[in-house]
Protein backbone atom coordinates (compact mmCIF):
# COMPACT_ATOMS: atom_id res chain seq x y z
CA UNK A 1 0.00 0.00 0.00
CA UNK A 2 1.14 3.22 -0.82
CA UNK A 3 1.91 6.57 1.28
CA UNK A 4 -0.86 8.25 0.61
CA UNK A 5 -3.06 5.00 0.82
CA UNK A 6 -1.42 4.30 4.55
CA UNK A 7 -1.94 8.38 5.29
CA UNK A 8 -5.90 7.89 4.73
CA UNK A 9 -5.80 5.23 6.51
CA UNK A 10 -4.23 6.61 9.12
CA UNK A 11 -6.74 9.41 9.23
CA UNK A 12 -9.40 7.02 9.68
CA UNK A 13 -7.64 5.04 12.24
CA UNK A 14 -7.60 8.49 14.07
CA UNK A 15 -11.41 9.65 13.53
CA UNK A 16 -12.70 6.60 14.60
CA UNK A 17 -10.34 6.95 18.12
CA UNK A 18 -11.56 10.26 18.38
CA UNK A 19 -15.48 9.53 18.26
CA UNK A 20 -15.55 6.37 20.48
CA UNK A 21 -13.04 8.19 23.05
CA UNK A 22 -15.12 11.49 23.45
CA UNK A 23 -18.01 9.52 23.73
CA UNK A 24 -16.56 7.26 26.30
CA UNK A 25 -14.84 10.01 28.62
CA UNK A 26 -18.43 11.83 28.95
CA UNK A 27 -19.61 8.63 30.27
CA UNK A 28 -16.73 8.80 32.81
CA UNK A 29 -17.31 11.77 33.51
CA UNK A 30 -20.69 11.59 33.77
CA UNK A 31 -20.02 8.16 36.38
CA UNK A 32 -17.45 9.78 38.42
CA UNK A 33 -19.65 13.23 38.80
CA UNK A 34 -17.27 15.14 37.82
CA UNK A 35 -17.71 18.87 35.73
CA UNK A 36 -17.69 19.21 32.39
CA UNK A 37 -14.71 21.24 33.05
CA UNK A 38 -12.89 18.26 34.61
CA UNK A 39 -13.84 15.93 31.50
CA UNK A 40 -12.85 18.03 28.95
CA UNK A 41 -9.60 19.82 30.92
CA UNK A 42 -8.01 16.91 32.26
CA UNK A 43 -9.52 13.60 31.21
CA UNK A 44 -9.62 14.10 27.84
CA UNK A 45 -6.77 16.44 27.85
CA UNK A 46 -3.85 14.21 29.70
CA UNK A 47 -5.74 11.18 27.74
CA UNK A 48 -5.23 12.24 23.92
CA UNK A 49 -2.24 14.27 25.05
CA UNK A 50 -0.33 10.57 24.89
CA UNK A 51 1.16 10.14 21.89
CA UNK A 52 2.92 13.93 21.72
CA UNK A 53 4.25 13.31 25.39
CA UNK A 54 5.86 9.80 24.44
CA UNK A 55 7.84 11.53 21.55
CA UNK A 56 10.25 14.01 23.73
CA UNK A 57 10.67 11.40 26.58
CA UNK A 58 11.85 8.83 24.12
CA UNK A 59 13.79 11.17 22.32
CA UNK A 60 15.49 12.23 25.57
CA UNK A 61 15.59 9.18 27.15
CA UNK A 62 16.58 6.69 24.82
CA UNK A 63 18.22 8.43 21.80
CA UNK A 64 22.41 8.93 22.16
CA UNK A 65 24.17 12.51 22.55
CA UNK A 66 23.35 16.29 22.02
CA UNK A 67 20.70 15.44 19.25
CA UNK A 68 17.75 13.75 21.29
CA UNK A 69 17.49 16.32 23.55
CA UNK A 70 17.85 18.78 21.13
CA UNK A 71 14.61 16.73 19.44
CA UNK A 72 13.16 16.37 22.36
CA UNK A 73 13.01 19.73 23.98
CA UNK A 74 12.16 21.05 20.55
CA UNK A 75 8.66 18.37 21.14
CA UNK A 76 8.28 19.74 24.70
CA UNK A 77 8.20 23.34 23.42
CA UNK A 78 6.60 22.46 20.36
CA UNK A 79 3.06 20.70 21.67
CA UNK A 80 1.91 23.94 23.48
CA UNK A 81 2.62 26.00 20.36
CA UNK A 82 0.48 23.61 18.07
CA UNK A 83 -2.18 24.28 20.77
CA UNK A 84 -2.15 27.79 21.14
CA UNK A 85 -2.39 28.30 17.53
CA UNK A 86 -2.81 25.69 14.87
CA UNK A 87 -5.62 23.85 17.25
CA UNK A 88 -7.45 26.45 18.29
CA UNK A 89 -7.72 27.93 14.84
CA UNK A 90 -9.07 24.17 13.53
CA UNK A 91 -11.85 24.74 16.70
CA UNK A 92 -13.06 27.96 15.40
CA UNK A 93 -13.07 26.34 11.54
CA UNK A 94 -15.58 23.36 13.09
CA UNK A 95 -17.38 26.79 14.94
CA UNK A 96 -17.54 28.49 11.13
CA UNK A 97 -18.68 25.61 9.55
CA UNK A 98 -21.64 24.40 12.43
CA UNK A 99 -22.32 27.58 13.29
CA UNK A 100 -25.99 27.99 11.39
CA UNK A 101 -26.64 24.48 13.55
CA UNK A 102 -25.76 25.92 17.14
CA UNK A 103 -27.50 27.93 19.02
CA UNK A 104 -25.14 30.30 19.90
CA UNK A 105 -23.48 30.68 16.11
CA UNK A 106 -20.00 31.31 16.00
CA UNK A 107 -19.24 32.15 19.60
CA UNK A 108 -17.76 29.28 21.96
CA UNK A 109 -20.01 30.09 25.28
CA UNK A 110 -17.55 27.33 27.38
CA UNK A 111 -17.35 27.61 31.27
CA UNK A 112 -15.97 30.71 31.80
CA UNK A 113 -13.70 30.10 34.87
CA UNK A 114 -12.56 26.90 33.70
CA UNK A 115 -11.19 28.12 30.29
CA UNK A 116 -10.01 31.75 32.05
CA UNK A 117 -8.32 29.56 34.78
CA UNK A 118 -6.24 27.40 32.16
CA UNK A 119 -5.58 29.67 29.80
CA UNK A 120 -3.72 32.01 33.08
CA UNK A 121 -2.16 28.43 33.93
CA UNK A 122 -0.67 28.26 30.95
CA UNK A 123 0.60 31.61 29.98
CA UNK A 124 2.05 32.03 33.92
CA UNK A 125 3.51 28.16 33.66
CA UNK A 126 4.83 28.04 30.52
CA UNK A 127 6.34 31.23 30.88
CA UNK A 128 8.13 30.24 33.93
CA UNK A 129 9.47 27.31 32.40
CA UNK A 130 10.78 29.27 29.34
CA UNK A 131 12.46 31.62 31.42
CA UNK A 132 13.96 28.59 33.02
CA UNK A 133 15.78 27.80 30.17
CA UNK A 134 17.48 30.97 30.66
CA UNK A 135 19.59 30.20 33.61
CA UNK A 136 22.88 29.38 33.77
CA UNK A 137 24.26 25.41 34.03
CA UNK A 138 26.18 26.84 37.20
CA UNK A 139 22.89 27.09 38.81
CA UNK A 140 21.36 23.94 38.13
CA UNK A 141 19.65 23.33 41.85
CA UNK A 142 17.76 26.51 40.74
CA UNK A 143 16.26 24.71 37.73
CA UNK A 144 15.56 21.37 39.33
CA UNK A 145 13.69 23.25 42.05
CA UNK A 146 11.43 25.14 39.34
CA UNK A 147 10.57 21.69 37.90
CA UNK A 148 9.36 20.32 40.76
CA UNK A 149 7.55 23.18 41.49
CA UNK A 150 5.86 22.80 37.86
CA UNK A 151 5.05 19.27 38.84
CA UNK A 152 3.30 20.52 42.00
CA UNK A 153 1.33 23.07 40.15
CA UNK A 154 -0.16 20.99 37.55
CA UNK A 155 -1.18 18.39 40.19
CA UNK A 156 -3.00 21.92 42.44
CA UNK A 157 -4.85 22.53 39.38
CA UNK A 158 -6.51 18.72 38.92
CA UNK A 159 -7.59 19.12 42.35
CA UNK A 160 -9.42 22.43 42.25
CA UNK A 161 -10.91 21.14 38.92
CA UNK A 162 -12.15 17.84 40.67
CA UNK A 163 -13.86 19.78 43.17
CA UNK A 164 -15.85 21.80 40.99
CA UNK A 165 -19.30 21.62 41.33
CA UNK A 166 -21.03 19.40 38.40
CA UNK A 167 -22.51 20.91 35.56
CA UNK A 168 -26.53 20.71 35.66
CA UNK A 169 -26.61 20.35 32.18
CA UNK A 170 -24.15 17.65 31.83
CA UNK A 171 -26.95 14.83 32.21
CA UNK A 172 -28.54 16.68 29.01
CA UNK A 173 -28.60 14.42 25.81
CA UNK A 174 -26.14 11.67 26.89
CA UNK A 175 -24.99 9.59 23.88
CA UNK A 176 -25.34 5.99 23.40
CA UNK A 177 -22.26 4.60 25.10
CA UNK A 178 -20.64 2.67 21.94
CA UNK A 179 -19.49 -0.25 24.43
CA UNK A 180 -22.93 -1.14 26.31
CA UNK A 181 -26.46 -1.81 25.01
CA UNK A 182 -28.67 0.88 24.27
CA UNK A 183 -30.84 0.88 26.68
CA UNK A 184 -28.51 0.23 30.02
CA UNK A 185 -26.68 2.71 31.62
CA UNK A 186 -22.82 1.65 30.79
CA UNK A 187 -20.48 0.26 34.43
CA UNK A 188 -17.10 1.88 35.05
CA UNK A 189 -15.57 -1.20 33.69
CA UNK A 190 -17.52 -1.17 30.34
CA UNK A 191 -16.30 2.62 30.41
CA UNK A 192 -12.92 2.24 31.45
CA UNK A 193 -12.56 -0.53 28.43
CA UNK A 194 -14.03 1.90 25.52
CA UNK A 195 -11.37 4.23 26.74
CA UNK A 196 -8.77 2.28 26.26
CA UNK A 197 -9.59 0.71 23.44
CA UNK A 198 -10.10 4.41 21.67
CA UNK A 199 -6.98 5.68 23.24
CA UNK A 200 -5.16 2.63 21.12
CA UNK A 201 -6.87 3.38 18.24
CA UNK A 202 -5.41 7.14 18.69
CA UNK A 203 -1.88 5.93 19.37
CA UNK A 204 -1.69 3.97 16.80
CA UNK A 205 -3.65 6.18 14.47
CA UNK A 206 -0.72 9.03 15.14
CA UNK A 207 1.70 6.63 14.83
CA UNK A 208 0.94 5.73 11.62
CA UNK A 209 -0.11 8.80 10.17
CA UNK A 210 3.49 10.16 11.75
CA UNK A 211 5.40 7.15 9.74
CA UNK A 212 3.42 7.29 6.33
CA UNK A 213 4.05 11.60 6.26
CA UNK A 214 8.19 10.54 7.01
CA UNK A 215 7.83 8.47 3.92
CA UNK A 216 6.29 11.27 2.10
CA UNK A 217 8.63 13.36 2.88
CA UNK A 218 11.67 11.17 2.09
CA UNK A 219 10.00 10.34 -1.30
CA UNK A 220 9.78 14.35 -2.01
CA UNK A 221 12.70 15.40 -0.87
CA UNK A 222 11.11 17.62 2.46
CA UNK A 223 13.88 18.50 4.26
CA UNK A 224 14.37 16.99 7.93
CA UNK A 225 13.85 20.10 9.93
CA UNK A 226 10.22 20.97 8.64
CA UNK A 227 9.11 17.32 9.27
CA UNK A 228 10.47 17.53 12.87
CA UNK A 229 9.34 21.11 13.56
CA UNK A 230 6.28 20.98 11.76
CA UNK A 231 4.93 17.73 9.96
CA UNK A 232 5.51 15.44 13.24
CA UNK A 233 3.64 17.84 16.15
CA UNK A 234 0.51 18.40 14.02
CA UNK A 235 0.07 14.75 13.26
CA UNK A 236 1.13 14.37 17.45
CA UNK A 237 -1.74 17.01 18.00
CA UNK A 238 -4.19 15.42 15.40
CA UNK A 239 -6.43 13.94 18.06
CA UNK A 240 -7.07 17.50 20.16
CA UNK A 241 -8.35 18.72 17.23
CA UNK A 242 -10.44 16.02 16.11
CA UNK A 243 -11.70 15.64 19.61
CA UNK A 244 -12.56 19.41 19.88
CA UNK A 245 -14.39 19.43 16.33
CA UNK A 246 -16.75 16.57 17.12
CA UNK A 247 -17.55 18.43 20.45
CA UNK A 248 -18.01 21.61 18.61
CA UNK A 249 -20.85 20.24 16.35
CA UNK A 250 -22.47 19.25 19.24
CA UNK A 251 -22.63 22.11 20.72
CA UNK A 252 -20.27 20.89 23.84
CA UNK A 253 -17.98 23.89 24.03
CA UNK A 254 -16.54 23.52 27.44
CA UNK A 255 -15.21 20.12 26.18
CA UNK A 256 -14.06 21.31 23.02
CA UNK A 257 -11.55 23.88 24.06
CA UNK A 258 -11.48 22.59 27.92
CA UNK A 259 -10.02 19.33 25.41
CA UNK A 260 -7.44 21.85 24.25
CA UNK A 261 -6.92 24.33 27.00
CA UNK A 262 -6.13 21.38 29.31
CA UNK A 263 -3.79 19.96 27.10
CA UNK A 264 -2.18 22.99 27.23
CA UNK A 265 -1.86 22.50 31.14
CA UNK A 266 -0.35 19.44 31.01
CA UNK A 267 2.45 20.27 28.24
CA UNK A 268 3.60 23.35 30.08
CA UNK A 269 3.97 21.76 33.63
CA UNK A 270 4.25 18.22 33.75
CA UNK A 271 6.48 17.88 30.24
CA UNK A 272 8.38 20.69 30.59
CA UNK A 273 9.24 19.45 34.12
CA UNK A 274 10.30 16.33 32.49
CA UNK A 275 12.46 17.94 30.14
CA UNK A 276 14.53 20.48 33.26
CA UNK A 277 15.25 17.28 34.50
CA UNK A 278 16.47 15.07 32.18
CA UNK A 279 18.73 17.82 30.05
CA UNK A 280 20.62 20.71 30.72
CA UNK A 281 17.35 22.95 29.48
CA UNK A 282 19.39 25.70 27.71
CA UNK A 283 16.94 27.48 25.38
CA UNK A 284 18.06 28.74 22.27
CA UNK A 285 17.12 32.05 21.08
CA UNK A 286 14.86 30.20 18.19
CA UNK A 287 13.21 27.97 20.94
CA UNK A 288 12.44 31.51 22.55
CA UNK A 289 10.32 33.16 20.06
CA UNK A 290 8.57 30.26 19.29
CA UNK A 291 7.74 30.12 22.58
CA UNK A 292 6.67 33.54 22.88
CA UNK A 293 4.23 32.87 19.59
CA UNK A 294 2.39 30.77 21.81
CA UNK A 295 2.20 32.52 25.30
CA UNK A 296 1.00 35.74 22.92
CA UNK A 297 -1.75 33.71 21.16
CA UNK A 298 -3.23 32.19 24.15
CA UNK A 299 -2.75 35.87 26.00
CA UNK A 300 -5.41 37.26 23.19
CA UNK A 301 -8.07 34.24 24.26
CA UNK A 302 -7.12 34.98 27.63
CA UNK A 303 -8.05 38.75 27.30
CA UNK A 304 -11.81 37.93 25.16
CA UNK A 305 -12.77 35.72 27.46
CA UNK A 306 -11.70 37.94 30.51
CA UNK A 307 -13.46 40.80 28.75
CA UNK A 308 -16.50 38.87 27.11
CA UNK A 309 -16.86 36.21 28.99
CA UNK A 310 -16.85 33.64 25.66
CA UNK A 311 -14.80 33.41 22.81
CA UNK A 312 -15.69 34.30 19.19
CA UNK A 313 -14.54 32.33 16.19
CA UNK A 314 -12.66 34.95 14.52
CA UNK A 315 -10.36 35.09 17.93
CA UNK A 316 -9.94 31.32 17.34
CA UNK A 317 -8.96 31.97 14.04
CA UNK A 318 -6.59 34.45 14.66
CA UNK A 319 -4.28 31.30 15.76
CA UNK A 320 -3.82 30.44 12.40
CA UNK A 321 -2.05 33.83 11.83
CA UNK A 322 0.72 33.34 14.75
CA UNK A 323 0.84 29.75 13.33
CA UNK A 324 1.63 30.87 9.96
CA UNK A 325 4.27 33.67 11.48
CA UNK A 326 5.69 30.07 13.01
CA UNK A 327 6.31 28.65 9.81
CA UNK A 328 7.64 31.57 8.41
CA UNK A 329 9.98 32.01 11.12
CA UNK A 330 10.53 28.37 10.52
CA UNK A 331 11.39 29.00 6.90
CA UNK A 332 13.49 32.22 6.97
CA UNK A 333 15.69 30.06 9.77
CA UNK A 334 14.62 32.42 12.62
CA UNK A 335 13.01 30.19 14.79
CA UNK A 336 15.26 26.37 15.33
CA UNK A 337 15.98 24.04 18.19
Amino acid sequence: MSSIAWLLVSLGVILVGAEVFVNGVEWLGKRLNLSEGAVGSVLAAVGTALPETLIPIIAIVFSAGDAGHEIGIGAILGAPLMLSTLAMFVTGTAVVIFHRRRVHGAKVVADYSTMSRDLGFFIVVYGVAVLTGLIPPGFRNIQLIIAGLLVISYFWYVFVLILEERDINCDDAMPKCYFAPRKETPSLPVIFLQVIVALGFIIVGASLFVDSVSSIAVLYGVPAFVLALIITPVATELPEKFNSVIWVSREKDTLALGNITGAMVFQSSLIPAIGIALTDWQLTTGALLAALIAVVSAGFLYWEIKTKKHITAPMLLLGGAFYLLFIVGVIEGFISW
